[in-house]
């Protein structure tokens, strides 16, 4: 089992003013005990469940540019770009771009989008779920289709394009890192075994079931299971200690999983994030 690093609050000590000195150091640190995936939210506003929308919240695609120049060797992406939040042309170079300018590191994670909070508003479109999953499936294949050589148009329900056009082309081959994060039987984990590279799933009570229905997708798509890698993600807060981080991940392993995101919340400042990893890695399954 292998612990990432999922930066989901940015509420530290010192503000806004002390915000980037303090993650270049975190993501440093990290990378320095062995941390080998960075992730950070794509949301505008923050979550419920983690804090007040009212409190730090960093777009995702400049904080990663940031953090790539940060950092040297971790996989780098979203835990997950919602699909609403940008046009998938735009998505695709963006992760292209970043994908090049830190050496090949930087993957795409992407799901249906749910938060309709944020969405009304700061004036994004938020269609129903039906809609949101047909755009996914679009957005994934416009990704994939702008990550290879071909230049031909893209004619879909919601989206067209004329010219899928990407230069440069993303170093990783034979494209980016892509995870679609969500458990939801009947699309999203149809749309991993099709598509994706990575699944990520909450490691809920349910997590085992949800494994048994992406075996089943990817058996209905003649899709190779042991080819797509599981990970999950859990939480930590002020009062959890080695020993929870070390059980709960643990656990995940026995399931199949191999990787485990955790995020912290209301932990003001991220040395205590990094000690925590530090001590439980060398105990993980």
């Amino acid at each position: 089992m292998e612990l990432a690093l999922h930066i989901a609050d940015f509420t530290w000590s010192g503000g806004a003013p002390a915000l980037g000195p303090a993650l270049a150091k975190h993501v440093r640190d990290a990378e320095a005990i062995g941390v080998r995936r960075i992730s950070v939210m794509d949301h505008f506003w923050q979550i419920r469940g983690v804090g007040p929308a009212e409190t730090e919240m960093l777009e995702a695609y400049s904080a990663l540019g940031f953090i790539a120049a940060h950092t040297e060797t971790a996989l780098l992406h979203t835990l997950v770009t919602g699909v609403t939040y940008r046009e998938p042309a735009l998505l695709a170079k963006a992760v292209t771009t970043l994908n090049v300018l830190a050496g090949g590191r930087v993957g795409l994670g992407i799901g249906a989008a749910w938060n309709d909070e944020e969405s009304d508003g700061l004036g994004f479109e938020f269609p129903p779920t039906a809609e949101r999953f047909e755009r996914l499936e679009e957005t994934i294949r416009i990704c994939l289709q702008m990550w290879t050589d071909s230049e031909e148009p893209f004619n879909g329900k919601h989206y067209q394009l004329g010219r899928t056009l990407n230069s440069p082309q993303s170093l990783s081959q034979p494209h980016p890192y892509l995870m679609i994060g969500g458990s939801g039987e009947k699309k999203t984990l149809r749309l991993v075994a099709q598509y994706a590279d990575a699944c990520n799933i909450f490691g809920g009570p349910d997590a085992a079931h949800k494994l048994d229905v992406l075996r089943a997708h990817c058996d209905t798509v003649g899709r190779d299971y042991d080819e797509i890698d599981k990970t999950t993600i859990f939480r930590i807060d002020p009062d959890s200690t080695v020993d929870d981080i070390v059980t709960t991940a643990n656990s995940m392993a026995e399931l199949g999983f191999t990787s485990a995101y955790v995020y912290a919340s209301g932990i003001t400042e991220p040395q205590r994030i990094i000690d925590l990893f530090d001590d439980a890695i060398p105990r993980l399954h």
